[in-house]
């Protein structure tokens, strides 16, 4: 990584979020940027509900967490109710002036000169934090990068409520000092059509440059913890278990592939209830198919469990899969699809829009399928995973290819054209 350069000098970045923790797709994309602000010289500092960073460039405020008790209750009553009670309007105006306090504090006491925004802008999920933000920033006029993951109007689950005046003040707000990010195309049109706001296309990135180590002797032990025999296939789901990510396809296709095949699902629930988990459950049960949901002994690092169980990091799975499962019907961008390619694994892709549009057009190559499972899915797995070479030269041009659009140089020339526009040159 480079310095600033000619005409620039070090800032201070403060990221702002509900968390920053573990390997949840917001989490790990702004880890990402992190680095390669840092990289440029820049210093970043981080404001979150929970945050994984600690010490003394964080600022946790309990508050800002989604899924703290008083954000819930304003989240349960909003989404869940045609009419919004008169006790969760002034919960959310005295919540949303202790945050804006909290945010007006960490600006002052780190000497923040640009805030990003990581999704907290975006998606409702806390609501006083949205609004805290949004006055803050039009009371000061402050630099502010609002990256947005995913959009309120994208999940079904937030369509039906009586928090309509909060959305639309605030998911995302119009003003003049924000500029806004979006990681896919089509988001930036529907966020143009719906509010009239421009704004930039910076997708998902990794660190391509630089290949990830080999596999070493702490992980050797992965497939056999994980139950793939020896003679066996580990097909990885790096994913939540949230009904968008497609599980049931994932299944099937292990099934299909016979009693060998162990579906290993690396990450938990989320945010959105245990139903779609039960459900997930219940139907690899019925088709009697070996799936493993083992977030517990896989994280972002390497480490030991409560209980005393080896935790192997997220990376260690994939250098030991045989092929990555990514049947999802919708999402933001693709963070998996990524590590898939950064790890030189094969991948399953259901062909979701985002990835039709942005993606599929760079030249990628995958085995698809268009909704569901076909003979032709299961029988392109199946020559992929026989043969070695086969698998090697797939990954190999995916390799090259996420390297010349989705790498930490085609992030570092966006964030400095970006920053740039908030600041100005110096």
């Amino acid at each position: 990584m480079t310095g600033p350069g000619a005409g620039w000098r070090a800032r201070r970045v403060g990221f702002v979020s509900t968390r920053f923790e573990g390997t949840d797709g917001v989490s790990l994309e702004t880890e990402k940027w992190a680095t390669v602000l840092q990289g440029m010289g820049h210093s970043c500092f981080y404001f979150a509900g929970i945050c994984e960073t600690g010490g003394e460039r964080s600022r946790v405020v309990p508050e800002a967490f989604f899924l703290h008790p008083e954000i819930g209750l304003i989240h349960n009553d909003v989404f869940n109710n045609p009419k919004r009670s008169p006790e969760t309007t002034r919960l959310v105006s005295r919540l949303k002036d202790k945050l804006k306090g909290d945010i007006r504090a960490f600006v002052a006491d780190f000497g923040i000169e640009v805030m990003i925004v990581e999704n907290a802008l975006s998606i409702p999920l806390n609501i006083p934090l949205g609004l805290a933000l949004t006055e803050f920033i039009a009371e000061t006029g402050f630099p502010t990068i609002a990256h947005h993951h995913d959009f309120f109007w994208e999940r079904d689950r937030f369509q039906v409520n009586c928090a309509m005046d909060y959305l639309q003040a605030a998911f995302p707000p119009n003003l003049p000092s924000v500029r806004h990010v979006v990681i896919n195309s089509a988001a930036g049109t529907q966020l143009g059509w719906r509010t009239g706001l421009l704004s930039h296309l910076i997708p998902n990135v990794m660190d391509f440059d630089n290949p990830p180590p080999a596999p070493d002797a702490y992980a050797e032990d992965v497939r056999e913890v994980l139950g793939v025999p020896a003679d066996g296939f580990l097909l990885l789901q790096p994913t939540r278990v949230v009904q968008r990510k497609g599980i049931e396809h994932a299944i099937e296709l292990a099934d299909r592939l016979g009693p060998g095949a162990r579906l290993i699902i690396s990450h938990a629930t989320g945010d959105e209830g245990n139903l779609y988990e039960q459900r997930v459950r219940a139907f690899a049960e019925r088709l009697g198919v070996s799936v493993r949901f083992v977030a517990r002994i896989i994280r972002g690092e390497r480490g030991t469990a409560p209980d005393g169980r080896k935790v192997y990091a997220l990376a260690d799975v994939y250098q030991r899969a045989d092929m990555v499962t990514y049947p999802s019907t919708w999402e933001g961008f693709g963070n998996a699809f990524l590590e898939a390619i950064y790890f030189r694994r094969p991948v399953v892709v259901n062909n979701y829009s985002i990835f039709a549009l942005d993606i599929k057009p760079k030249g990628f190559r995958v085995i698809e399928f268009d909704g569901f499972i076909t003979n032709d899915t299961v029988e392109q797995a199946r020559r992929i995973l026989g043969s070695t070479q086969l698998a090697a030269e797939m990954a190999e041009r995916n390799y090259q290819l996420g390297r010349q659009h989705y790498s930490y140089t085609v992030l570092r020339r966006r964030l400095q054209a970006l920053l740039t526009e908030c600041l100005g040159e110096e």
